[in-house]
């Protein structure tokens, strides 16, 4: 009995741990498949027990404002004619056409610098004229109608620039340089010029681009055969 006894003793304990040990791997199995199967279902029930969230979703994207983007108004650009005259030892006017047989400009400008010093400036191949006037004084005048500008060519004062009408001789001028769009010369005395002498020209396209009503610039464009001259003239109405 005593040695039955013993083996017992010994025995038993084994099948016990083989047993503790076996249910223990189930329930940890088994709490391992309880686990996913209620992760998933929390997930789905979450989603299902609570539509407000895209409600709240489609209500946010829905209260948020969309402005198109509005783009600023771009300046109008149109071609015209325009012709930089004036006698050798005289003074030089800028001439402005939309209609090369129409001899009545839409703009004509007797400029304060002298012929020699613009064909001086126009060696460098850049030539900037600016003309400025007062808005509190002409704020009502179209630009085209202003009688008096200051005068800035490449950034240095350079005395006025006053609105002229047309001449008789001015007309005869325009009338001989009908045919032509583009080029320069001398008009003999005479010959649309008067008892000055020789009258100096050059003709050529401008682009003519209005920014607002208070600024209006013509922009000389070259021939693609003749050399790069940058000649601009701008009007501006200042504060």
């Amino acid at each position: 009995m005593t040695k039955i006894d013993a083996l017992r003793r010994c025995i038993l304990p084994c099948f016990s741990a083989t047993t503790t040990v076996s249910s223990t791997t189930t329930i940890a199995t088994t709490k391992k498949r309880l686990s996913t199967s209620l992760r998933d279902d929390i997930q789905e029930d979450h989603l299902q027990d609570n539509p407000e969230n895209d409600e709240d979703s489609t209500t946010t994207d829905e209260s948020i404002p969309t402005h198109p983007h509005q783009a600023p108004a771009r300046p109008s650009k149109t071609m015209v004619i325009g012709t930089i005259f004036g006698h050798r030892r005289g003074h030089v006017w800028f001439c402005v056409q939309h209609d090369r047989l129409n001899t009545k400009p839409s703009l004509l400008l007797e400029l304060s610098i002298p012929t020699h010093q613009l064909v001086k400036e126009m060696r460098c191949g850049l030539v900037r004229i600016a003309l400025e006037c007062d808005r509190s004084d002409l704020s009502s005048c179209p630009l085209h109608s202003v009688p008096v500008w200051t005068m800035y060519c490449n950034g240095r004062k350079l005395g006025f620039a006053i609105r002229r009408k047309p001449t008789e001789n001015n007309r005869v001028m325009l009338k001989t340089m009908q045919s032509m769009t583009v080029g320069a010369g001398v008009i003999p005395a005479g010959l649309g010029s008067d008892g000055d002498g020789e009258l100096m020209y050059m003709r050529a396209n401008y682009e003519c681009v209005v920014g607002s009503c208070d600024s209006e610039s013509f922009h000389l464009i070259n021939p693609d055969d003749c050399p790069g001259q940058e000649l601009s003239v701008f009007l501006l109405r200042t504060r």
